[in-house]
């Protein structure tokens, strides 16, 4: 039997459509992994698609959608957040609550790790959390779009350019990245961890993957992605080998099958 893939939709931040995939096992599914999109990348980014497959494979259904703004969503991304963003992935955990069962792992890339983060405490029924390429702080995104676009605190508005995608964002965005902490997030998070990260990521430096792992209580665990870039993109094998980790590290939180 092959696995099942559905295009849903759901309502997000200020009621607008959410798209999203919901794939899952031929079997009826151990568990449901919620996954978070890097910014302004999409549910469809290689990576998602790869770790998707191998989830699948491990018996475990996976819901992967588009923020806000970004890919086959409505709403415009100009007036989103990360505060936004993490309303999107709660709607996201209402769903499959309502329609299977509520999401028992939440996997995050890039800054859609650190809105995992953020949400994890307020979906109770997840128990381990998974960060691909996560910030530490919102410095770090905030100083790339003030770089790309210096008249952007001054204007309130600008397009700029992110990982070779041309958004259109406001100060707002700005003003709100400046009232999260992702550390403390990380901290008060209650739940398993696995850290990912890669030595060579030229976007998000692997000094912010040690400082998620020490701030974060056990039980938690690192590690490093060899060779791999940001969107894990390069090489298939890469998003693979996350996936299949995953799966494995995962299996240790979830309750046992019934037989």
């Amino acid at each position: 039997m092959l696995p099942r893939r559905s295009r849903v939709e759901f309502s997000g931040h200020d009621g607008h459509r959410i798209a999203a995939r919901l794939d899952e096992p031929a079997a009826a599914p151990r568990a449901y992994a919620l996954f978070a999109h890097c910014f302004t990348c999409g549910k469809d980014l290689k990576a998602a698609n790869w770790i998707s497959r191998e989830l699948i494979d491990g018996g475990i259904g996976v819901l992967r959608f588009d923020f806000t703004g970004v890919g086959e969503s409505a709403g415009e991304f100009a007036e989103t957040n990360f505060s936004s963003n993490v309303t999107d992935l709660l709607a996201a955990a209402d769903y499959l609550r309502a329609q299977r069962r509520a999401p028992q792992i939440l996997v995050g890339h890039s800054l859609g790790g650190a809105a995992a983060l953020a949400a994890a405490p307020r979906i109770p029924e997840s128990v381990a959390v998974a960060t691909i390429a996560a910030p530490s702080d919102t410095v770090h995104l905030r100083d790339i779009l003030v770089s790309t676009a210096p008249h952007l605190e001054t204007a309130g508005v600008a397009e700029v350019d992110v990982l070779g995608r041309r958004v259109r964002i406001k100060r707002q965005m700005l003003d709100d990245l400046l009232q999260q902490d992702f550390l403390a997030a990380a901290a008060n998070l209650g739940r398993a961890l696995l850290v990912f990260h890669s030595p060579d990521d030229d976007i998000v430096d692997i000094a912010h993957a040690h400082r998620i792992f020490a701030a974060a209580r056990h039980p938690k665990s690192f590690v490093a992605l060899d060779g791999a870039d940001h969107l894990l993109i390069a090489r298939e094998r890469d998003a693979r080998f996350v996936a299949e980790v995953l799966t494995t590290w995962a299996r240790r939180y979830l309750p046992e099958p019934i037989p």
